[in-house]
């Protein structure tokens, strides 16, 4: 079955008064290869977020137990609280970039990332990218649920006792793996309602951890009279020879850490109203909150010093310190907003999109939501976050380099050899001026290659504290290893850019 196109071309829309393209009137696409509800084209009468609405993802997003211990992983690798905010802080202004490049597809076309990959990679070969930026949120879907139920386990534990004494399944209190399959459960009911569900959820969710994270340091600082000596500790690596080599891959790994929302931000992005709506949205909701939150988890630990004499890094062991019922519950109900709002924006709507996107004759947006939970599980990807070694110069330093990848492909194509213009029938037509090469981009292809090989060929890991060769998997690629996502994104950006110059494409 192939899709009916009309005659008028949809490069010439009806003039939209904020840039924003739809559909032309009458056409009708219905090759189930390539179409279904889920991945067309939003409408401009749906297209509705504000700025609130995006900014108010992004703190609902940031806000939550990974993001609070990324400082502590940095002060674990010998920094001082400043260099561990400095570092986030600059971390997420750089990623921010990609992100707003990426995300500019989204209100003006309406259109999900799969099918934004569609214009570059070819509609067949979209589901390259889409099926890795799949697969690392099925693994962070599963590190973030374990995370959840974890931290309903302390503190239901806290709260009734002999939790923790359980008989054990697979290693575990049988207690604690209920407590991961409830979690799991509400998680997945509340994205089967849809995206309307979700910007309802975010829109609460992002005042009330803001709030809940907050009470945190009132309280330990209450109880510590002040904040503690932590903040007074001097780096372990000053700022000379010993700081450099940890703060680039560390750098590189914080920016890997929202890398992934940098690819898939049009999910979002195209219900936006408009562009100022998704900039503003995002440039208020992401750098911003980040820092905080870093400043934050900096400033509980350092209460937490002074009142227990060791720093708790997780807020849910510290938020267990407290006998006071009411405390319990609140803090209870902040760790669950908190997982679920990033959790479900982050880790499940992209594969939802992307699965959609590989089979949409069978997949909706539900159904690989329900698929992305079950991988997502069996994977069992939390451990990768037992040694900061492992979780952020491993880990997020591999996906880093990968995305980064992808990322600056999309650039390449959307702003730089496009300009911005794409004909939105076409990207759902075989034998239109995407299909390339029996639907696959070669061009895009052999720039992901290089880029990709440029960026995680040296990955290297310390004896016994890694999956890679000391030397890295090719040794003379090991020093380009620490920068592993500028190198990927810059790489196949230029490799793109030159395969295609003096093509001029819409």
């Amino acid at each position: 079955m192939t899709a009916t196109v009309p005659p008028a071309p949809s490069e010439n829309p009806i003039p939209d008064p904020a840039g924003r393209v739809e559909l032309p009137p009458g056409a009708v696409l219905t090759d189930a290869r390539f179409v279904n509800d889920d991945l067309l084209p939003v409408p401009l009468a749906r297209r509705r977020w504000t700025t609130y609405n995006f900014t108010a993802l992004w703190v609902g997003m940031a806000h939550n137990i990974p993001s609070w211990l990324l400082a502590s992983g940095l002060v674990a690798l010998g920094m001082d609280w400043k260099q561990a905010v400095f570092t986030i802080a600059l971390a997420n202004v750089i990623v921010l970039a990609p992100m707003l490049l990426t995300g500019h597809a989204g209100p003006k076309y309406g259109i999900p990332f799969p099918v934004l990959a569609r214009a570059s990679f070819g509609l067949r070969g979209a589901n390259l990218p889409a099926m890795i930026r799949a697969g690392v949120a099925c693994a962070w879907f599963g590190i973030q649920t374990w995370i959840g139920g974890q931290g309903i386990f302390v503190l239901l534990g806290k709260l009734f006792g002999g939790w923790a004494e359980a008989s054990e399944v697979g290693g575990q209190p049988w207690t604690l793996w209920v407590c991961f399959v409830l979690f799991w459960a509400l998680e997945l009911a509340i994205i089967y309602r849809g995206m309307e569900a979700l910007r309802r959820f975010e829109n609460w969710a992002a005042p009330f951890v803001i709030v809940g994270a907050l009470v945190l340091l009132v309280w330990v600082a209450n109880k510590a009279g002040g904040l503690g000596p932590l903040l007074d500790q001097p780096s372990k690596l000053g700022w000379g020879a010993d700081f450099w080599p940890v703060f680039f891959p560390s750098l590189m790994g914080m920016i890997a850490f929202w890398s992934t929302l940098s690819l898939n931000i049009p999910d979002f992005t195209r219900f936006g109203a408009g562009q100022r709506a998704q900039v503003w949205g995002q440039t208020l909701g992401l750098p911003t909150t980040m820092t905080l939150f870093a400043l934050l988890s900096v400033f509980v630990t350092s209460g937490s010093q002074a009142v227990y004499g060791a720093a708790i890094w997780d807020p849910v062991q510290l938020a267990a310190k407290t006998d006071n019922v009411f405390g319990l519950l609140f803090a209870l109900v902040t760790v669950l907003v908190a997982t679920i709002s990033v959790n479900i924006a982050a880790n499940v709507v992209s594969p939802a999109y992307d699965l959609a996107n590989l089979a949409p004759r069978f997949i909706t947006f539900r159904a690989g939501a329900l698929i992305t939970g079950v991988v997502g599980v069996v994977i069992m990807p939390w451990k990768l976050t037992e040694t900061p070694e492992l979780y952020i110069f491993t880990w997020l330093g591999l996906v880093g380099g990968l995305l980064g990848t992808v990322a600056g492909i999309l650039i390449a194509d959307y702003w730089i050899v496009r300009r911005t213009r794409l004909d939105l029938t076409d990207l759902y037509t075989p034998g239109g001026r995407y299909w390339y090469t029996s639907g696959w981009n070669v061009h895009a292809v052999v720039a992901f290659a290089v880029g990709g090989v440029l960026a995680v060929g040296g990955s290297h890991s310390a004896p016994g504290k890694g999956p890679f060769p000391q030397d890295g998997l090719i040794p003379f690629l090991k020093p380009l290893a620490d920068y592993g996502w500028a190198v990927g994104l810059a790489a196949s950006l230029v490799v793109y850019v030159a395969l295609t110059a003096g093509r001029r494409r819409v």
